[in-house]
């Protein structure tokens, strides 16, 4: 059954592979791709609809604590730099990178003893025809040993667009910028007395994350796609382009016990009145973002959530329940999911 669904799905991952070779295969059917970009200009479109005021191409450089308990939130327009303020009673930080700097900016001491530390990535791509077409599936495999999570290799069929590529990686990069245009000192410019001896703590209990990186970076273009060769062993070096991805910052943080950590996934910090929150690390996906979300209205907005909780019901009808343990609903879950999607109707 297995190779009967990879050689309908997935013909290139078994083409050329050496005969009676083992393999194991676990098909999630109502798996699917998500043009991302396309589904926030439609969030940001609906909220304009609702009367929100949705302002881009600003780029906020202060945040400051006023007395009625408020933030001035002071910004300069991208195009042409004109300054610029507004009042606002709640702010969510939600700026990758950047975000740990804007909080450092607002003064909060929740935010002490945290740095971060910058990861580039890198996909290989091609949108031959001939070779995207053969292939229609999103496949991930487990890390290489010593590896961190982050780098689980995938060869995914994307749609954005209307344009089908193939997309496989990821190649871990190194770049100090917080940002794709950020600057190159932001690495520097982060450390402050409270989080250096975290971070120094961090550089010294991950070796093997320092090695995974410098190897990473020692790839070339051929390597990588001998990596590529382990899903697809007809993958050709001309065939496939490398493409920059954005930057990851992962969090370091103070631990009581080891001095300093590194931590993978992400962290919601909010201050003690809960006037602000932002969120560290790694760029949260589907998987979680509304997870985190949830956690951050029931933090900062407790007196609310009477109010908030029967539309939230509406919205995700499983809301407050634990579905692990009840393999019945989960499955109505992913059903309702997928009919509403139509991804399997």
């Amino acid at each position: 059954e297995d190779s009967r669904v990879i050689n309908q799905w997935a013909p290139l991952l078994m083409q050329k592979r050496r005969k009676g070779e083992p393999f194991a295969a676990t098909r999630v059917p109502a798996g699917t791709d998500v043009d991302f970009g396309s589904l926030t200009r439609q969030l940001f479109a609906n909220l304009r609809e609702k009367g929100v005021e949705v302002v881009t191409n600003h780029d906020v450089k202060k945040l400051k604590k006023q007395k009625d308990g408020s933030w001035e939130v002071s910004y300069r327009h991208v195009i042409g730099g004109t300054p610029g303020s507004i009042n606002a009673k709640f702010v969510f930080v939600g700026a990758g990178g950047w975000a740990l700097k804007l909080l450092q900016r607002s003064g909060i001491p929740e935010i002490k003893g945290y740095g971060v530390f910058p990861i580039g990535g890198q996909w290989l791509k091609t949108s031959n025809p001939d070779i995207v077409s053969k292939h229609r599936a999103k496949v991930y495999s487990q890390a290489s040993v010593g590896a961190p999570p982050m780098s689980v290799p995938h060869l995914d069929t994307r749609v954005i667009d209307g344009e089908s590529s193939l997309l496989f990686g990821p190649f871990a990069t190194f770049s100090p910028k917080f940002l794709k245009n950020g600057s190159m000192l932001d690495i520097v410019t982060q450390v402050r007395p409270h989080n250096i001896g975290p971070m120094l703590k961090v550089a010294v209990d991950n070796p093997s994350l320092i090695k995974y990186l410098v190897s990473e970076l020692l790839k070339t273009h051929s390597k990588k796609v001998d990596s590529l060769r382990d899903f697809m062993p007809t993958a050709k070096d001309e065939d496939w382009e490398l493409l920059d991805a954005g930057q990851r910052a992962q969090v370091m943080k103070r631990d009581k016990d080891k001095g300093g950590v590194l931590q993978f996934g992400t962290e919601v910090v909010t201050s003690a009145d809960h006037t602000i929150a932002g969120l560290l690390g790694a760029s949260p996906g589907a998987s979680t973002a509304v997870s985190i979300m949830l956690g951050l209205i029931k933090t900062c907005f407790p007196e609310r959530m009477a109010d908030w909780e029967p539309r939230l019901r509406d919205l995700i009808p499983s809301y407050g329940e634990t579905l692990n343990t009840n393999p019945d609903a989960a499955r109505r879950e992913l059903d309702a999911t997928a009919h509403a999607l139509a991804i399997n109707p």
